[in-house]
């Protein structure tokens, strides 16, 4: 059985991040209509902030969208007192909606 690209980026990207197990974890979902963003503390199992397009109710691009998420989890993980994480972005590109994530959330404030 072959391994495909994503599973590649996606294994790879997973083995980075263990190196820095100390730190919470910034994870993104991206579907073909929405961008979903969650931080995750892994020693303990529970999920501190989860943010979605869906939840938000809000119209533009599907990049507009994921700016409005990355500030909105920004706020949700300053409010939980979260200011440092890992950003996981699983087995998505850094490049397009996943980068416009990613920066809006570090200009709310998150540190990665």
């Amino acid at each position: 059985m072959s391994i495909t690209a994503k599973e590649r980026r996606l294994h790879r990207t997973r083995n980075k991040l263990k190196a820095v197990s100390d730190r919470l974890r910034l994870s993104v979902f991206r579907s073909s209509k929405h961008i979903y963003a969650q931080v995750i503390d892994d020693t303990k199992g529970i999920t501190l902030a989860a943010v979605s397009s869906e939840s938000l109710n809000a119209k533009g691009t599907k990049t507009e969208l994921s700016v409005l998420v990355g500030k909105a989890i920004a706020s949700a993980a300053i409010a939980k007192g979260v200011k440092t994480v890992v950003f996981d972005r699983g087995s998505y590109q850094y490049h397009g909606r996943v980068k416009a994530l990613a920066d809006a959330a570090r200009e709310g404030g998150l540190d990665f």
